[in-house]
């Protein structure tokens, strides 16, 4: 054990168990985690020695091996076998993250299987179900194409009525065609070379030749003996990219692929034998938990940001406990030198995506077990609000556009503070940054997410606006903001000042939320009042009146997002404290972090606090002091709390983040297993050896010039 990281342990003034507890959720997940965890690292399938000396097709087939091991698994384990809905157990989730590794066949359980649940009636259910769990069919989800990806009313895919009279199948038949070349359905998972099955976004276009828009269908892919694309379909892989290179993303067209009638997802729309179309009677709560379930995949990506940040947040503040840089410039008589997570610069990155990832943690599980609990109330029957559902979808959203975005920065920010050693892939935070960066494209575009949340704050603020009854809003997200929209829009109403008078009081979490959420009302009601302005004053439509205030929705989106999840944060402390599952040593540390999470936004975004007044000049400096002094607080359990994620070494896959710290013999190692320095002379050589030796083996090109 290094002695740097075994001192910086013994320093921690809090239960590191307790805390891995909370995140895990009790001590019986914790252990069950733990032996989960053991069994994938014990087999060596799962290895992931040497991944990152593999060609991108060595990676890929060892990808496949661990994604038919892990079936393997869960059917010894009894996990998920009987489980409609796989993605929601526990220990099925606890063994992916065990593996550490993308799986081509992580689709077909978080999308495709999902997709079957809830857009297909009883009866293809009754037929399919069984055939995704026993993964007869491996399917995806196929709605991007190469010219369309969030007009999704633009996508070109075509599936037309086919009679059986036409020459149809029995029943009727459907076409599924891809008429140009922007409409080859890109990017989706398992769709280049591994999926069988694809859920297919098209048009649907009945037996009168009518476009009734975008629907689901089932389409096989590939033949189940010889694994083939079967004849029309053309599926290829759309080639390298920046990361998540084990998966398969797509490109794949369709050239007229007849498929039964029946393959048509018939939950809430049908089409007969005759090819006439009509919309199904079905209760809104059917129509809502489908929607719900659709919804868990961005809430998972919520959990994913913390995750993720977790890894990369471990591997560097134990490599700055380690790692030694430069004397201390008042005191010359010692030769040690500084650990860098020291220095103050180091600090004040590392500790920032430490508390965010933190932070992230509690929306992720708020969002998750708000779509569970109207899932069960809709499954009962109960009743619920439209302002709760597109609350909801508000709330998820620019939770998510937030978290990938701070995630994102915040994993390239571990891998420069661990300068160098930060750039070899070794250390794990190459792969790490490039395979989590697309979270900013995937389930919505980060620039585009923007204007869904605008759309329905701004319907609340037109609300607050025009008197309308707002009770339907009280237990909702966007409902917080209400008395700050009635303050700013009441012009009788003193403008809001922050009211900490000294810098202790602005370290009161109910003060900085009272700041956060204003701002981000005050900025929700700048964008109404830009619009109204444009439309009434300078003439513009509707539509180029919304364009101009894109920038400012997007900025927006941001400050609603950072009053969620501090408002979360804080919340979440207060539930964990009545339980009594955190002692006081555990909740002032947390506490910590919650206060550099606000500070350390507030600082990157003190304009939007200035401008109007929220705080003062002095409060501005107070924040910068704050930071600072919270730097200092954290500092004695940074290890500890990197410590209580609980990553194993084997999930790390990083030689700087080792848990017993010994890195520069890892190092090391790690490059002697080089392919490049398995040999002597090294490859190449031939070529080196016409230029050395005084040119023996060289005859220069004579110029005919």
């Amino acid at each position: 054990m290094n002695e740097d990281l075994a001192r910086e342990r013994s320093k921690a003034t809090f239960s590191v168990e307790r805390i891995t507890n909370l995140l895990d959720g009790c001590p019986h997940r914790r252990q069950r985690r733990r032996q989960l965890e053991a069994i994938i690292e014990r087999d060596p399938v799962f290895s992931n020695d040497d991944n990152i000396y593999l060609s991108r097709k060595e990676r890929h087939v060892r990808a496949i091996a661990k994604g038919v091991r892990l079936v393997e698994v869960c059917g010894k384990l009894g996990i998920g076998t009987q489980e409609e809905r796989i993605f929601d157990s526990p220990d099925w989730l606890t063994l992916l993250n065990a593996i550490a590794d993308d799986l081509p066949l992580g689709i077909h359980w978080v999308m495709f299987t999902p997709n079957i649940i809830s857009l297909f009636d009883d009866e293809q259910q009754a037929k399919w179900l069984p055939q995704c769990l026993s993964f007869e069919m491996i399917g995806c989800y196929a709605q991007t194409e190469l010219g369309h990806g969030s007009n999704i009313r633009a996508l070109e895919t075509t599936a037309t009525f086919l009679p059986e009279a036409k020459g149809g199948m029995k029943g009727g038949s459907f076409v599924i065609h891809s008429p140009t070349l922007t409409s080859a359905k890109a990017w989706p998972g398992t769709l280049g070379r591994v999926g069988t099955h694809a859920i297919v976004i098209a048009q649907l276009i009945d037996g009168k030749g009518k476009n009734h828009g975008i629907h689901n269908f089932l389409v096989p892919l590939r033949s189940p003996d010889t694994h083939k694309p079967l004849p029309g379909v053309t599926s290829i892989d759309l080639g390298p990219k920046l990361g998540f290179n084990n998966m398969d993303n797509g490109l794949a067209s369709f050239d007229h692929v007849v498929i039964p009638r029946r393959n048509m997802a018939m939950r809430f729309a049908h089409v007969d034998e005759q090819g006439n179309y009509s919309k199904k009677q079905v209760s809104r709560a059917a129509s809502k938990i489908a929607y719900i379930t659709m919804m868990q995949v961005r809430a998972h990506i919520i959990h994913e940001a913390s995750k993720h940040l977790g890894i990369a947040c471990t591997i560097a503040i134990r490599y700055s406990a380690v790692r030694r840089q430069g004397y201390n410039a008042t005191d010359n008589d010692t030769a040690q030198e500084l650990q860098i997570l020291d220095y103050k610069q180091q600090q004040h990155r590392l500790f920032s995506s430490l508390a965010a990832a933190y932070c992230f943690f509690f929306s992720g599980k708020k969002v998750l077990a708000r779509l569970n609990d109207m899932e069960a109330r809709l499954a009962a029957n109960k009743t619920m609000t439209k302002a709760e559902t597109t609350d909801i979808h508000a709330s998820s959203s620019a939770l998510k556009c937030h978290t990938s975005t701070i995630a994102g920065d915040g994993l390239e920010d571990c891998r420069k503070a661990c300068g160098g050693h930060g750039f070899l892939q070794c250390s794990g935070l190459p792969e790490l940054v490039c395979t989590y960066v697309h979270h900013a494209t995937v389930e919505g575009d980060n620039h585009m997410l923007p204007q869904q949340v605008a759309k329905v704050l701004l319907k609340l603020v037109q609300a607050v606006d025009g008197g309308q009854e707002l009770s339907d809003y009280l237990n909702c997200d966007c409902g917080l903001l209400i008395p700050s929209i009635q303050s700013i829009l009441g012009g009788d109403t003193p403008q809001f000042t922050c009211t900490a008078s000294t810098e202790a009081e602005l370290q009161s979490m109910s003060v900085l939320l009272a700041a956060f959420r204003h701002r981000a009302a005050r900025l929700l009601v700048d964008i109404y009042r830009l619009m109204q302005t444009s439309m009434a004053e300078d003439g513009k439509s509707a539509q180029d009146a919304w364009n101009e205030a894109l920038v400012e929705m997007a900025r927006c989106t941001h400050a609603y997002a950072q009053f969620l999840l501090l408002y979360n944060f804080q919340v979440g402390l207060e539930d964990e404290a009545k339980r009594c599952t955190l002692g006081t040593s555990e909740i002032e540390v947390l506490s910590q972090l919650t206060l550099l999470c606000a500070f350390s936004w507030m600082e990157r975004s003190m304009g939007d606090f200035l401008e109007d007044g929220c705080l003062t000049p002095e409060q501005s400096r107070w924040v910068r002091s704050g930071v600072r002094r919270l730097l200092d607080a954290i500092r004695p359990n940074a290890v500890a709390l990197v410590d209580a994620f609980d990553i194993s070494d084997f999930r790390l896959k990083s030689v700087l983040g080792r848990y017993d710290g010994n890195v520069y013999p890892a190092l090391v190692e790690a490059a002697k297993r080089d392919p490049l320095n398995q040999t002597e002379p090294g490859p190449g050589c031939e070529q080196l050896l016409r230029l050395v030796g005084g040119g023996r083996v060289f005859t220069p090109t004579t110029s005919r010039l």
